[in-house]
């Protein structure tokens, strides 16, 4: 009898250790964490991984917008031009980050001073997406990339080139206009609002998109 007690015990105890060692080790797996506790880093995906020059405080807006945040390729941002005739790099001052409407909202673009009437010039080629008169914006154009993640908007125009019409194709130096103050901007301080937006193939030029500061983009060594 204790022979029996015995066996059944020790069988007892061997399915106890064997069941433990493989909780353990499938928990190794499953969780990411080692036997003795310490965490194993994890692969992030692809997606997630920051874009050139792109801070972790973008990363983590793309995260939330996918498609829309990814940064205009290397090539594209290399041929920008200064959209506004005659003025260097050096002239640019980085207001992307200024407070606007009290503070209620940032700039998120820059403002390039020209005299009224000083030609406003296509940064990178695309498509004249849209024309529109606003309130805030006066004069404005959409120019969208080739491959429609990336919408370039000159604002606060004094007039448009002639014969400039929506679908219409431009190339990079292109003239679209002349500097001014339409919209709300100060008449005795005439310039050029620009901003850069990263949206997706399918969205409406008046849909949410995803501004992109053009002061580094435009003042880099190239």
């Amino acid at each position: 009898m204790n022979r029996t007690l015995d066996r059944i015990t020790t069988a007892l105890v061997t399915a106890t250790v064997v069941s433990a060692g493989w909780i353990l080790f499938g928990s190794y797996f499953l969780t990411g964490r080692s036997l003795g506790g310490s965490e194993i880093e994890a692969e992030a995906p692809a997606s997630a991984m920051p874009a050139p020059g792109q801070s972790p405080a973008e990363t983590s807006a793309a995260s939330q917008h996918g498609e829309a945040t990814i940064r205009p390729s290397r090539e594209e941002t290399y041929q920008l031009t200064i959209p506004v005739l005659d003025v260097s790099a050096d002239e640019l001052t980085d207001s992307y980050s200024d407070d606007r409407a009290g503070g209620s909202r940032l700039h998120e673009a820059i403002d390039i001073m020209a005299p009224t009437g000083t030609s406003v010039i296509a940064a990178a080629p695309g498509e004249v997406e849209r024309i529109f008169l606003s309130d805030a914006g006066g004069k404005t154009v959409y120019v969208r990339s080739p491959d429609r993640l990336t919408i370039y908007y000159y604002a606060h125009l004094d007039d448009y080139a002639p014969g400039l019409k929506e679908g219409q194709t431009i190339r990079r130096g292109q003239r679209l206009g002349t500097v001014g103050s339409s919209g709300n901007a100060d008449p005795e301080a005439p310039h050029l609002h620009f901003a850069i937006m990263r949206t997706t193939k399918d969205a409406q030029w008046w849909e949410p998109s995803t501004a992109i500061n053009p002061y580094p983009l435009l003042t880099r060594e190239r």
